[in-house]
């Protein structure tokens, strides 16, 4: 068990696990017929994490595992994986959910920003990466010189790559500002560095790059390094099958017994640098 700032109240998980309702849940604790990992536990203050063994009457139950749905802003120099021993930190490591065993979805390459998306949901992670969703990843790609109308239509158009003999797939290209220049690119294809592959090939190195939407969900205001729950219609515009699983949700920053969901609620690691710092470190690449 955990201390009450952590994990979930063990009348709830009683709840959401289908033994009774909430209220019949805690008449079932204060009588002492409830264990947790073989201890009976009265006190309904107590809360229990996903690891935690629940017996009533002597009888483990089964438990629904919480789903977790997570945007986050990643900043450059971390690494999308779960676990990397070269390197100082992950995507899971910025965002501090306790037991969540969490993956990200997809990947962005280490010098790359943005948003990357987080779950414990084998669907929901498999519909954001597998390319036959063609779920559209948005990117703001800073280039070095000005591309002209004629090598935006090769970018757009598809081109083959150095050390690759498919060309890549048709893209929406943009440019969204001069000096510098910056180029909206919309991929629906994810080859390993693709943007930075395709921009050497036309000349125009790449300064700097940000993922600021995958499919309908975006980036917003969130700053390098913190993080979101995904409210329920987000969730619902990539896993079309998610009223089952979010049955019972509500759309509070805490969300509901089975997934956690929020439009609201951000969190900042510690270990992410302020908007300032970061800011700073950009500038001195551009010098």
């Amino acid at each position: 068990m955990e201390e009450e700032s952590r994990g979930e109240r063990l009348q709830k998980a009683l709840a959401a696990a289908g033994v009774s309702s909430r209220r019949n849940a805690e008449v079932l604790i204060t009588s002492g017929r409830v264990k947790v990992n073989g201890i009976v536990v009265t006190q309904l203050g107590s809360t229990v994490s996903d690891d935690d063994v629940i017996l009533v009457d002597n009888k483990q139950i089964a438990r629904k595992p919480r789903l977790y749905y997570i945007a986050l802003n990643k900043p450059a120099g971390v690494v999308s994986t779960v676990h990397d021993r070269h390197a100082e930190t992950t995507v899971v490591d910025l965002v501090d959910i306790p037991n969540a065993r969490l993956v990200p979805c997809g990947r962005l390459d280490m010098d790359s920003e943005g948003l990357i998306l987080l779950s414990n949901d084998g669907d929901f992670v498999h519909k954001v990466t597998h390319p036959s969703q063609s779920l559209g990843k948005t990117y703001h790609v800073t280039v070095f010189g000005g591309p002209e109308p004629s090598t935006l239509r090769r970018l757009a158009n598809g081109l083959t790559l150095d050390d690759d003999t498919r060309p890549t797939a048709p893209a929406e290209v943009t440019v969204i500002r001069r000096r510098p220049t910056v180029i909206e690119m919309v991929l629906h294809e994810g080859r390993n560095r693709q943007i930075r592959r395709m921009m050497d090939t036309v000349g125009h190195p790449v300064e700097r790059l940000v993922r600021v939407k995958v499919g309908p969900i975006t980036l917003g205001d969130l700053r390098p390094g913190e993080w979101r729950y995904l409210d329920r219609t987000e969730v619902g515009s990539i896993l079309k099958d998610t009223a089952t699983k979010l049955s019972g949700t509500n759309t509070s920053a805490r969300g509901g017994d089975n997934a956690r969901t929020s439009g609201s609620t951000t969190s900042r690691s510690p270990r992410s640098r302020g908007r300032g710092d970061y800011e700073a470190r950009n500038r001195s690449r551009t010098r």
